[in-house]
């Protein structure tokens, strides 16, 4: 390792080590010595994955040996019992602590691993676009809008970053067309990463803070289903992608007359293909009509991965180009919340802060804005692996005061949806990093319009949870304990989330063709493109 990174671990262990230190007790928060090393891992943690003195992946790793170590109930023997030589009541079990590798969630996008790398591998992906893109004519601006749809629905389904790779590569020889005067190549290079982003929203699958509140509702006994997410997800999808273009046209107006999209790509006509085809609609249809079969979503993402294994449509080879760190990086955030919520942490927090004096639209826009500071400088599963399950024991003890935002499912969305908007810098999501490495892109035009869809983003995420929850949409039923009072006290919030289990946060699917690509890591240095384009990524 060099210099820089020896540094940035010693100041980040320092910091870590004096958070054990820190007399809670002075700011209102009583909390004992297990809570206290929750709260050191949780900076750890965060640290780590803003300033990355290693693989993000590895964080998750340390932070889980850590756990088993330090507040586990097979920890040594000094980190179980107190000075009285009691033992610690809240400690973890390492069970559950191992179990964060194979939670069900994982399943879920598993399945979308073996889906996108077989889409992939068969060429559906583009020859869908190619078939989707034609009803947009050659008029630049209705082709603008076209790319950012299809970009939008690819991403519903597969990693953000492999749908923006692969559009880049279709649209890689228009861009070149270009004058350098025109404005509309910077549109256009936009697009591609403002679809991806916003598109991710429209599935639980689609981006890792969806899957991480479904989680968190699932455990908190207040689950939504796919189907019911894409009612409400899907429109605001399509409202954003509409205001994401007009702001586009607008700010970087279109000077070219007319232009055509030329993709040569057709539909594979062998077995195999016709076995990626049949399972990837039927994957989709099972995930959206889940309300009517019952049928479990993390169930159903086990037909592909089992179709695709028997009729070796995903080989060994394949397997193993998957990102499968990425899994690793997951499960540490699995661990981070369930160590937040089950040692008792999270209900001494909050009962030290007077949120009954706060209304619910405070806490929820509040909340957001805080999701997507974070989310543009760190990755968004990181961002909402920490920031979820601290609102989600927030909603919980607020109790009917959430009412009118649809309860704790209202507010929780709307976090989701936070930490998908941001994208106002090259750093912010992979999609934005490739956009930018074609450079057509200067960090301005980025800030510019990721600051616009932003703040609009927020403005219409808000009005929507408030509408649907006025009218009854979103499900007020809470666990036992989360019928509380708006008004908190420790007691209430003790009982509030004592069912409370830990949100998990669930990452993008990566195509197999590339094992180095990954959504929730900006390792921007090995990301590579679909074949019959080059686009050079580095580190903005």
């Amino acid at each position: 390792m060099e210099k820089t990174q020896w540094i940035k671990i010693l100041v980040i262990a320092l910091l870590s080590a004096i958070t054990l230190f820190i007399p809670f007790d002075a700011f209102g928060v009583t909390v004992n010595a297990v809570e206290q090393r929750v709260i050191a891992m949780f900076v750890l943690a965060a640290l780590c994955w803003i300033f990355e003195p290693f693989p993000v992946w590895a964080t998750s790793m340390l932070i889980i040996v850590m756990m088993i170590f330090t507040i586990s109930d097979k920890a040594p023997a000094a980190f179980i019992f107190d000075g009285s030589g009691a033992k610690f009541g809240n400690l973890l079990s390492y069970k559950a602590l191992m179990a964060t590798f194979a939670d069900p969630t994982i399943m879920l996008f598993l399945g979308g691993f073996f889906l996108a790398a077989a889409a992939t591998k068969y060429q559906l992906d583009f020859n869908l676009a190619r078939i989707l893109l034609k009803p947009f004519g050659n008029n630049p601006k209705y082709v603008l809008l076209g790319l950012m749809m299809i970009t939008a629905l690819f991403s519903m389904f597969m990693s953000n970053t492999a749908t923006a790779a692969m559009m880049l590569a279709i649209l890689a020889p228009v861009l070149a067309l270009f004058d350098k005067e025109d404005k509309g190549r910077i549109a256009f290079a936009l697009a591609i990463p403002i679809g991806a982003n916003i598109g991710g929203m429209g599935t639980p699958i689609g981006t890792p803070p969806n899957a991480i509140v479904v989680k968190a509702l699932s455990e908190m006994h207040v689950p939504i289903s796919f189907a019911k997410w894409m009612f409400f997800a899907v429109p605001y999808m399509l409202i954003m992608i509409f205001v994401a273009w007009f702001v586009l046209i607008k700010l970087f107006p279109i000077a070219k007359k007319s232009m055509a999209l030329k993709i040569e790509n057709r539909f594979l006509k062998t077995p195999s293909a016709f076995v990626v085809y049949i399972t990837f609609a039927g994957t989709v249809l099972l995930w959206m009509t889940s309300d009517l079969t019952g049928l479990n979503s993390n169930a159903i993402a086990m037909i592909p991965m089992a179709i695709f294994a028997v009729t070796r449509v995903i080989s060994k080879h394949d397997l193993n180009k998957m990102s499968w760190d990425v899994l690793w990086l997951v499960a540490g955030g699995f661990a981070l919340g369930l160590g937040i919520q089950k040692t008792g942490l999270a209900e001494h927090v909050l009962a030290a802060v007077p949120f009954s004096s706060w209304s619910a639209l405070a806490v929820m826009v509040g909340a957001g804005l805080i999701a997507i500071f974070m989310s543009t400088f760190m990755s968004n599963t990181a961002s909402a692996s920490l920031l979820t399950p601290i609102i989600a024991a927030l909603a919980v003890s607020m109790g009917a005061g959430l009412d009118t935002l649809g309860g704790v499912q209202g507010i929780l969305i709307a976090i989701a949806f936070s930490c998908s908007l941001a994208m106002s810098l090259p750093i912010s999501t992979p999609p934005n990093a490739l956009a930018y490495s074609t450079g057509f892109v200067q960090t301005k035009d980025m800030a510019k319009m990721g600051v616009i869809v932003g703040i609009v983003g927020i403005i219409i995420a808000s009005g929507m949870v408030v509408v649907l929850g006025g009218a009854g949409f979103f499900d007020k039923s809470k666990p036992e304990a989360a019928l509380v009072a708006p008004a908190v006290t420790k007691a209430a919030v003790k009982e509030s989330i004592k069912d409370l289990a830990a949100p998990t946060p669930l990452i993008q699917r990566i195509p197999a063709q590339d094992p180095n690509r990954n959504d929730s890591l900006l390792d921007t240095t090995k990301v590579k493109t679909v074949p019959a384009v080059k686009v050079p990524v580095s580190t903005p």
